[in-house]
């Protein structure tokens, strides 16, 4: 066993862990952040994406130890401070960019990820970004709308697929 220490969502944690456990699984099951969702564990659907040191990152493929000392952002450190929804979060409310919700903390940390690198992404640009990330109940059309909405773009010119 080791010990790891982060700053998740801005507070200090810190944990046992094996050698082989995985972030996803230290931040579920060590800290109680299942937003964190886990889905393949084969980096598939990017269910579990968190950004670690500011570069987004499905934690199924990262160890806990690999996190030491990190600053780690999940899906519960999104909301605004008050508790209500962020930009991007609300864009998926106002365009139904969500159905089961299960891929939605993934897309929305993927989605934090591009506007961050890039405000104002082509549709284009967004559906090659969220190639790591998998939704099998809203075909990505309203979450493609969500993220351009959130980039303050006008989501009337994104074709119907």
């Amino acid at each position: 066993m080791a010990q790891v220490s982060m700053t998740v969502n801005g507070a200090v944690k810190s944990g046992e862990v094996e050698g082989r456990t995985l972030l996803s699984t230290f931040l579920r099951e060590g800290l109680g952040m299942t937003g964190t969702h886990v889905g393949c564990d084969t980096s598939q659907c990017g269910a579990c994406a968190v950004h670690v040191d500011g570069k987004l990152v499905k934690a199924c493929t990262m160890l806990a130890m690999e996190a030491d000392g990190a600053e780690v952002a999940t899906i519960e450190g999104q909301a605004n401070a008050d508790g209500s929804l962020n930009t991007i979060q609300q864009a998926f409310q106002d365009h139904h960019g969500l159905q089961c919700g299960f891929c939605t903390p993934g897309m929305v940390m993927s989605a934090a990820a591009l506007l961050k690198e890039n405000p104002t992404p082509s549709e284009t640009e967004i559906r090659e970004h969220l190639e790591g990330n998998i939704c099998r109940c809203t075909g990505y059309h309203n979450i493609v709308k969500a993220i351009m909405a959130a980039s303050g773009q006008d989501v009337t010119a994104i074709a119907a697929e």
